[in-house]
């Protein structure tokens, strides 16, 4: 545990994190607010910033990172924190939208990055359009993947609303079950192994606990009237987009992300097949090439 006189936070052993499956990228830190925060930064070119979601973590890129790296960009994916090799605050009121986007903000102004690709997934929406909307001067492309705002009127699937009652009341969270269960095909122990890695304890879990329960339920509530901001800033936005939307996500189906698209005045997501909500696992190396070759395609416009 560590008290920097601020922030009560746990630092994951670097043990828990060595020789994970497919994995050979070393992190990076930054000291913010009394937190160490990770990022991985890969490759040399025009920056992509890759934004994971509830409850990755930078290792939810890696089979997409090397063809976009590859193809002449850097690469640059943070654990947010209370995720990954981030330090993870324990108190769960501690965590909110205007935080996390904030540190997210950090990133940006610490790296100093300039004409970036920021590409989204899960609560990496949220958080990574407003960066988008609050940030224009850094951010030239916009690539979208199972995600969506949250204005307090979205109307909220079954499942997902099961699954923020059972995150609620479970403290030690099963982090590497609940990543497996919205997978297409099981990506096997190793896998699930690694998602659980980040987290010695329970207490440590506080910020994938908090996530689910961020989000706003009606227009009043904390977050929704920064959300509409940037539903509303999005649908004036002419930068290029790529949307990219699983065939099988039970928590934002395919005729979620078509509504998405039209609320922020896009074209409709290319489906990709045999894909669930965490369709990087399902058909990660596919869509590295998708974002790659669309990249490369906006170079030469």
């Amino acid at each position: 545990m560590l008290h920097d006189g601020m922030v009560d936070a746990i630092r994951t052993p670097d043990e828990l994190l060595e020789g994970l499956p497919q994995f050979p990228f070393l992190s990076r830190y930054r000291e913010v607010d009394g937190l160490r925060l990770a990022h991985l930064q890969e490759g040399e070119g025009p920056p992509v910033i890759f934004m994971h979601g509830e409850p990755t973590w930078s290792f939810l890129w890696r089979k997409i990172i090397p063809s976009v790296r590859d193809a002449g960009f850097s690469c640059i994916a943070p654990d947010l924190p209370g995720f990954g090799r981030s330090d993870k605050p324990v108190d769960i009121g501690w965590y909110s939208y205007d935080r996390h986007t904030q540190l997210a903000a950090s990133l940006l102004e610490d790296l100093d990055l300039r004409g970036a690709t920021i590409v989204v997934h899960d609560w990496g929406g949220p958080i990574g359009l407003r960066l988008a909307v609050e940030h224009r001067d850094r951010i030239d492309r916009l690539v979208i993947l199972d995600t969506g705002l949250f204005t307090g009127r979205q109307a909220m699937a079954d499942a997902w609303i099961a699954f923020r009652d059972f995150v609620e009341r479970t403290e030690d969270l099963p982090v590497g079950f609940l990543v497996k269960g919205a997978c297409k095909t099981d990506p096997g122990d190793e896998v699930i192994a690694a998602y659980d890695a980040p987290y010695p304890n329970a207490a440590s879990k506080a910020g994938a606990r908090a996530f689910p329960l961020l989000i706003p339920h009606t227009p009043e509530a904390p977050g929704a009237a920064a959300g509409q901001r940037v539903l509303d800033a999005l649908r004036e936005d002419q930068r290029p987009t790529l949307m990219l939307w699983a065939d099988s996500d039970p928590v934002l189906p395919f005729s979620v992300g078509e509504r998405f698209a039209h609320a922020i005045g896009r074209e409709a997501p290319r489906m990709i097949e045999g894909a669930s909500h965490f369709l990087q696992e399902d058909k990660g190396p596919e869509i590295g090439v998708l974002i790659a070759d669309w990249l490369t395609s906006q170079r030469s416009v």
